[in-house]
C-alpha cells in the first residue's frame, strides 16, 4: 500500500507535464499558423517559392504558407509606375549634339516574368531607352527633332513595349520631357525666332497699310461718284429750269401776239412796236444792229411827218 501511494504523485506529475507539453506544442502550431497567414492587398501579387523553386503567384486575398518549406520570394506591385531617366546625349543627322530627358510610364502585367525574366529590369529599360533614342534621333535633323516629339514618343513606346514584353512589363507611354540643344544653337534659334516675329510684324503692318489705302481709295471713289451724281442732278435741274423759263417766254410771246391779233393792230403799229423792241435790245450794249426794211420805211415816214408838222404852224381861225 505504501508503494502505491508513493507512485500516485509521480503519475500525476507526469500527466501534468504531458499536458503542458501538448499545450506548448499547440501554442507553437497556432503561432506558426498565424505567422504564415498572409493577406495580399489590392493591386499586388506575391511570388511564392517552395524549396527554392517557383511554386505559384498569390493574387489579392488571404493565403496560408507552409512554414519552412515555402517563402515569399518577391512582392510585385501591379500599379502603373513612372521611371524618370537621366538626360541622354544624342547626335542628330546634321551632327548637332543635344541632351534629351525621357520619362517612361510602365506597368507590370506578368509578375512571374518580372521576377525571373531579367535582373534589375529598371536599369535594363533605362539602357534600352537610351539606345533606342539615339537610333531614332540619328535619323532626324535638328528641326525635325524639335517638331516631331509625338512621332519619337510613339516609336519609342512601340520598340520598348515589344522589348519589355518578355520581362512581363508593358510600356504605356513615353515622353520626351526636355530637349536641350547646345548654347550656340539656342542663341541661333532665338535669333531666328526674333527674325520670324519681325517678319510677321512687317507683313502685318504692310497689310494694314494696304488695307487702309484701299479703304481711303474706296472712300475717295465713293465721294467722287456722289459728287458727280450731285453735279449731274444740278445740271439736270438747271436745264429743266431753263427749259421751263424758255417755255414760259414762248407762252408769253404767243399770248402777246394773240392779243395783238385780237385788237386788230395794223402794219404801222406793229412796225412801231418792233422799233421800240429794237431800242430795248440795243440798250447801249449792241455794237451792230440790222434793222429790217419795213422798220426803216417807218422811220423815214415818221421823220417826214415830223418835218411837215414843224414847217406848217397852226393858223388862227
Amino acid at each position: 500500500m505504501g508503494t502505491v501511494f508513493h507512485l500516485l504523485p509521480i503519475a500525476a506529475a507526469s500527466q501534468a507535464g504531458s499536458w503542458i507539453t501538448a499545450a506548448i506544442i499547440a501554442a507553437i502550431i497556432i503561432i506558426l499558423a498565424i505567422r504564415n497567414i498572409r493577406i495580399v492587398p489590392q493591386a499586388t501579387n506575391f511570388i511564392i517559392e517552395r524549396l527554392g523553386a517557383y511554386q505559384t503567384t498569390w493574387p489579392t486575398g488571404i493565403h496560408i504558407k507552409i512554414p519552412v518549406i515555402e517563402r515569399v520570394a518577391k512582392i510585385v506591385s501591379l500599379k502603373e509606375k513612372v521611371a524618370d531617366f537621366q538626360p541622354q546625349a544624342v547626335i542628330t543627322k546634321d551632327n548637332v549634339t543635344m541632351q534629351i530627358d525621357t520619362v517612361l510610364f510602365y506597368q507590370i502585367t506578368n509578375p512571374k516574368l518580372y521576377a525571373y525574366g531579367i535582373e534589375n529590369p529598371i536599369i535594363a529599360m533605362e539602357n534600352l531607352s537610351a539606345t533606342t533614342l539615339r537610333n531614332l534621333i540619328g535619323d532626324l535633323e535638328l528641326d525635325e527633332t524639335l517638331t516631331s516629339r509625338d512621332l519619337i514618343n510613339t516609336r519609342m513606346r512601340l520598340i520598348l513595349d515589344e522589348a519589355t514584353d518578355h520581362w512581363g512589363i508593358k510600356v504605356n507611354r513615353v515622353e520626351l520631357r526636355n530637349i536641350i540643344p547646345p548654347k550656340e544653337i539656342q542663341i541661333a534659334m532665338e535669333r531666328q525666332m526674333k527674325a520670324e516675329r519681325e517678319k510677321r510684324e512687317s507683313i502685318l503692318r504692310a497689310e494694314g497699310e494696304r488695307e487702309a489705302a484701299i479703304r481711303v481709295a474706296e472712300g475717295e471713289k465713293t465721294s467722287a461718284i456722289l459728287r458727280a451724281e450731285a453735279n449731274k442732278e444740278a445740271a439736270i435741274r438747271e436745264a429743266e429750269g431753263q427749259a421751263t423759263a424758255i417755255l414760259k417766254i414762248q407762252e408769253a410771246t404767243a399770248q402777246g401776239l394773240l392779243m395783238i391779233k385780237n385788237v386788230g393792230a395794223d402794219q404801222p403799229l406793229i412796225a412801231l412796236k418792233s422799233l421800240e423792241t429794237l431800242a430795248q435790245v440795243a440798250d447801249g450794249r449792241a455794237t451792230k444792229i440790222i434793222i429790217p426794211s419795213e422798220i426803216q420805211n417807218l422811220a423815214g415816214l415818221l421823220t417826214s411827218i415830223k418835218e411837215v408838222t414843224a414847217a406848217d404852224p397852226p393858223t388862227d381861225a
